[in-house]
């Protein structure tokens, strides 16, 4: 299966290109630096050419509150409209658990208007998945990182404890997420 992966050259994107070509799948890594650029919509028709899913983990190069605004508005319509015409069967989106409880960050506005845009579009195969928030502290010795959502794994009682996500564990995520 066809998979692109909007945002495959960033720090979660190359993470989850390398997980599904491992699981066998023809993923793509769609960034500006492969010659995607979904606020242009420059190369999005030849990226999503066959594609069967699209995987959106794009970040905006710009933290501003009216340009974080402007790039996801861009980004995310001319993404579904490209997924439209290419016939592509379903939709993944990362966004940020509690988006929607900041309204004082323009960031989490304007991921709430991704959101908001992605379920208001006309196909009904459209995901979000909320995660907690991450950052790039991979360099950061490890009692110094922020927890990530990978680092816990919930127990028999529904409690979490902090331990890495084996490989296998993961590979079995994306395999029933994709298959």
């Amino acid at each position: 299966m066809k998979i692109v992966v909007i945002g495959g050259t960033g720090l979660i994107g190359s993470k989850t290109t390398v997980l599904l070509r491992a699981a066998g799948h023809d993923a793509l890594a769609a960034a500006p630096n492969t010659g995607v650029n979904t606020a242009t919509g420059e190369g999005l028709e030849a990226a999503l050419d066959a594609a069967e899913v699209v995987i959106d983990l794009a970040n905006s190069p710009s933290f501003e509150s009216s340009a974080v605004m402007a790039f996801f508005t861009a980004h995310e319509k001319n993404l579904l409209a490209a997924e439209d015409r290419a016939g592509v069967r379903h939709h993944v989106a990362l966004s940020i658990v509690g988006v929607d409880r900041s309204p004082d960050s323009g960031y989490f506005r304007a991921k709430v208007f991704q959101e908001e845009l992605i379920k208001g579009w006309a196909s009904d195969t459209r995901s979000l998945a909320r995660r907690s928030s991450w950052s790039s502290s991979e360099a950061l010795p490890r009692r110094h990182r922020p927890y990530r959502l990978e680092d816990y794994r919930a127990t028999a009682r529904g409690s979490a404890r902090r331990r890495p996500a084996s490989r296998r564990t993961l590979h079995r995520w994306w395999r029933r997420s994709f298959a």
